[in-house]
């Protein structure tokens, strides 16, 4: 909403504050400013012209040389390109040293050969939009009117020494959607009262009854509806100051009987429509449901197909508008229009929200009656509309109104105890400050029995229950007002257990160099399972956005590798993204399916990349290994996690693990198949899952970070190289090694793998370095060779095992 704080002047006293000062005070009443605009800023010396004379210029078809009366001793020679530029007329001038908007500044000019003194002013050079410029001078230049002053201030004239407030209004504060509203608003804030502007007129002798008659056959749909006559009309052009309200307001102007129905729409808030009378050729004005298939051409010339909910306005035998939202343009006022139908009604707003969704139309109009127009000025607007037409076109008002009117206009009343709203904003209103508000926001307020009784006014659509007096008291007395507090009570907010853990899980993946991704809960059904921990019954959704989105997933993995693949063609060569989300497994005994938090992550690219030290690493499946066994550590169950070859569908069969927990599955980690990364479009890309809650669950340490003090002892270590079938694992000889439970072993390290032709057939060589240690004191040598010789006591129990 743009409200000219000039226009606004009209009804309400502003206490001449300063634009920003009364704008401040509009928004900490509970309606924010978005903008002050300065319709002026930046210009000056602009002044009226008088054009004397005018001769098309010798060198040039486009340009006149006009000598133009810019209230000096002399005529100053302009050179202008505007086609309706013309003798006679009144003009926009800037003279040299002028700035207009866009940082353009004025100066003298030559122009092929014949000097120009200033420029001739076009409406959008001076700023305003030109969506908003009268079509008669859109391609040209403004005209002013004949009495206007040569040498005077053109931007007083043009009303431009005005400040426009933007309001960013919430849905439930349609009232303040016209003038009157917001003056209102700014009475209540300022403590003023607001004046309705003066209504009078002379009617003619002829009764509006005589020559149009009504008929509404849904009063659900239009309750009312008021239809006033004037006879007479002139078609012409508004006077400027009708134009450059509705221009400062966001309107076009068209001509004085359009202008004064969008005026009355910015000024009350209630939409009117003009109709020419004898372009409806029956005297008569019905309105009802369209019939299926119905057929009107509106304002706009597109063809409207109406369907039987659409409700419209007819001339007993065709639609002439769609009610509440356009009229048609087989009724439109033109030129040679002579006498007008006034329309002025309420209309449902759940009716005409349903139709104009349905066509693809909104308006102004329907922007108002969806929100609900206050029903007591439906027949004020009217009379106003009446009067304007006769003072600016010259009309003649028929006696009467035409008018159905079934409408309820009784004030919604709330009942509310002061304790109720001091008690909802923890404050000590006096009871009299409360009345003093009330009033002040024109409410109908009495105090009996120690409750209010509060008689909302019917323009205020939004007031119904407590909460909202609650709102008005607390907004017009000071939201700064409400005294601070902490929260009473001894509890203190913290995570739970599970939560700091998986806080401690998604910490350890950043801090590993990998980002976070959120993909969709929803995929398709062909991807639901894959890569799935365990096959589950899958959901659908009943009615899906589509195929790619209509079924509920089992596992992280596939979303992750679409991540990883919509960076790498856009030319990200290294990705590493982790998730941590729900999968969504069988259902439950309400037939809702099971919700898990699994870990998840993808790698592909390169894991280091140092251009300056020339150091670069691939990523590989040990990596993420890496990555795995970090997290775990974290969580205290490094000693409780191994590891077993696998084949998954999809992944690599030889780069491919189970991950166990106390010999349980509770992940998988591996590399996509060679075929799977094809599809996908990438190159060597590694994935994980795992099971958080099965994790966070087996984790005794409710705070996992903890401290490890710096040795003070020495540790020793002993290297040793084992002989192994190809078959069997590095992790089950780790394994065998800690079921030992060597007191003095403290870390197990793999540090070389061999297979070449020096060694057996069918065999491999795994080196490992082990470490023992005491934080209490200094090992001795022969307390680390028995260490040492149960450690190979336990490697001589696996079969096929030989220490080289």
């Amino acid at each position: 909403m743009l409200v000219s704080l000039e226009w606004l002047k009209n009804y309400v006293n502003t206490q001449d504050l300063a634009p920003e000062e009364l704008a401040e005070k509009i928004t900490r009443s509970g309606i924010e400013v978005d903008a002050v605009i300065d319709r002026a800023s930046g210009m000056d010396k602009v002044v009226v012209g008088h054009v004397v004379s005018k001769e098309k210029h010798p060198e040039a078809d486009k340009l006149n040389i006009c000598q133009v009366d810019v209230g000096e001793a002399e005529p100053q020679q302009i050179i202008c390109g505007a086609p309706n530029v013309d003798a006679g007329q009144k003009v926009i001038v800037a003279r040299p040293g002028a700035h207009l908007p866009g940082g353009i500044k004025i100066k003298k000019a030559k122009l092929r050969g014949h000097e120009s003194n200033g420029m001739i002013c076009s409406l959008q050079e001076l700023g305003i939009e030109g969506k908003l410029v009268p079509k008669a001078y859109a391609e040209g230049i403004y005209v002013l009117p004949a009495d206007a002053e040569p040498g005077s201030d053109a931007l007083a004239l043009l009303g431009l020494r005005d400040t426009v407030l933007e309001l960013g209004l919430t849905p439930n504060r349609s009232d303040a959607l016209s003038m009157l509203g917001v003056a209102y608003e700014v009475g209540a804030i300022l403590s003023e009262e607001v004046k309705y502007p003066e209504i009078s007129y002379s009617t003619s002798s002829e009764k509006a009854e005589d020559v149009l008659k009504l008929r509404v056959e849904d009063l659900q749909a239009n309750p009312m509806y008021v239809a006033k006559v004037v006879k007479n009309v002139k078609v012409a052009e508004s006077p400027m100051w009708l134009q450059h309200r509705l221009m400062a307001a966001g309107v076009r102007p068209h001509n004085n009987v359009v202008d004064v129905t969008n005026y009355i729409l910015m000024e009350y808030g209630q939409p009117l429509h003009a109709f020419d009378y004898d372009s409806l050729a029956t005297g008569e004005i019905v309105v009802r449901k369209a019939t299926e298939g119905e057929i009107i051409t509106t304002l706009d010339d597109q063809e409207r197909t109406l369907k039987a909910s659409d409700l419209v306005i007819t001339n007993g035998k065709e639609p002439v508008a769609i009610a509440g939202i356009m009229g048609g343009a087989n009724s439109e006022v033109t030129e040679t229009t002579t006498t007008v139908v006034i329309e002025s009604a309420y209309f449902d707003g759940l009716t005409v929200r349903q139709t104009s969704r349905e066509i693809g139309l909104r308006s102004d109009a329907s922007a108002r009656f969806e929100k609900g127009v206050d029903p007591n000025r439906v027949l004020p607007a009217a009379e106003r509309a009446a009067a304007l037409l006769a003072e600016l076109a010259g009309g003649e008002v028929l006696e009467g109104t035409c008018i159905v009117d079934e409408l309820d206009k009784t004030p919604a009343r709330v009942v509310v105890s002061p304790d109720f709203i001091n008690e909802r904003l923890g404050m000590k209103i006096s009871l009299e400050e409360m009345l003093a508000i009330l009033e002040r926001l024109k409410f109908n307020v009495e105090a009996a029995n120690g409750m209010l009784i509060v008689d909302a006014p019917t323009r205020r659509q939004d007031i119904k229950i407590e909460e909202d007096i609650v709102e008005e008291i607390a907004r017009l007395y000071g939201y700064d007002e409400i005294p601070m507090t902490l929260p009473e009570g001894a509890q203190v907010g913290r995570l739970t257990p599970y939560q700091a853990k998986r806080r401690v899980v998604r910490n350890f993946m950043e801090s590993a160099g990998l980002y976070q991704a959120v993909t969709y809960s929803l995929t398709s059904e062909s991807l639901s399972q894959r890569f799935a921990l365990k096959a589950e019954p899958v959901t659908r959704l009943l009615m899906p956005m589509s195929e790619d989105r209509s079924t509920l997933r089992q596992s992280l993995i596939p979303h992750l590798i679409e991540a990883a693949a919509y960076n790498v063609a856009r030319r990200a060569d290294s990705v590493a993204l982790y998730e941590v989300g729900s999968v969504f497994l069988g259902q439950t005994s309400e037939g809702l399916p099971y919700e898990e938090e699994h870990v998840a992550a993808v790698l592909t690219g390169k894991w280091v990349d140092h251009a300056w030290q020339g150091e670069k690493k691939a990523v590989d499946f040990f990596v993420l290994k890496g990555v795995v066994e970090g997290v775990v550590g974290k969580l205290g169950l490094g000693e409780r996690i191994s590891f077993a070859k696998v084949e998954v569908d999809g992944l690599h069969p030889g780069r491919t693990a189970s991950i166990l927990l106390d010999g349980e599955q509770v992940g998988i980690i591996g590399g996509l198949h060679p075929a799977e990364e094809k599809a996908w479009g990438v190159k060597d890309t590694y994935v994980m899952e795992m099971n958080l809650v099965a994790l966070l669950a087996a984790s005794s340490n409710e705070a996992p970070l903890g401290y490890t003090p710096v040795p003070r002892f020495p540790a020793m270590s002993r290297d040793i190289a084992l002989v192994l079938d190809r078959a069997t694992a590095a992790g089950e000889v780790v394994s065998a090694i800690r079921a030992a439970k060597v007191k003095l072993l403290k870390d197990i390290r793999i540090f070389d793998v061999y297979e070449g032709e020096k060694m057996e057939a069918g065999k491999k060589s795994v080196a490992f370095s082990l470490t023992y240690f005491d934080p209490e004191r200094t090992l001795t040598d022969e307390e680390v060779v028995a260490a040492h010789n149960k450690v190979l006591k336990a490697i001589a129990t696996i079969e096929g095992t030989e220490v080289r």
